[in-house]
Parts: C-alpha cells; structure tokens; sequence
C-alpha cells in the first residue's frame, strides 16, 4: 500500500510543548500526526481555525500596563489634561 497523494510536514516546535502536547494525544489514543491532521482537516472544512484566536489574551506585562493605565484613569490625585495644548506645555517641561 504506497502513500500516494501524500506528503510530509516538518514543523519546529520546543522540546517541552511536544512533549506536553504527545502526552496528552497518547491519553486521548492517538499520536501527533493524527492531531496535526485533525487541525488540519477541521481548519480546511471550516475555513477557520478550530479554536479562538483572542487578541485579548494579554501577558503579565501588559495586563501590567493595563492596570496601571485604569489606576491613573480612576485616581484624582493624577493630573490630567482636557486641552492639548496644556498637555504638549506639560509635556515640554
């Protein structure tokens, strides 16, 4: 039996999410190429991928950022400025 109509896929990925990842097939009862090809085979059928690929998603730097932008928003004891020249002035200080 030949593999006609088949081809080889080569990926890079890190040691431990491979790894990670062949546990969890072998608990499901199947191997790498068999989840590689399910992923494949579902993005195709649906035109997407399978799974939600969130932009709000952030990591602990940014989620950082993001309180610390809210904190200054919400604290009266921060200058802030309605008029932009008075924010250019400040800025040139």
């Amino acid at each position: 039996m030949g593999n006609k109509g088949v081809t080889n896929l080569n990926i890079r990925i890190d040691i431990k999410t491979k790894e990670l990842a062949e546990s969890i097939f072998e608990e499901m009862g199947i191997n790498m190429t068999s989840a590689i090809t399910m992923f494949l085979r579902q993005t195709v059928r649906d035109r997407r991928l399978p799974f939600i690929a969130d932009l709000n998603s952030y990591g602990p730097e940014t989620m950082k950022a993001i309180e610390e932008g809210r904190r200054i928003a919400y604290d009266s004891e921060v200058k802030g400025y309605t008029d932009i020249s008075e924010l250019r002035r400040a800025l040139n200080e």
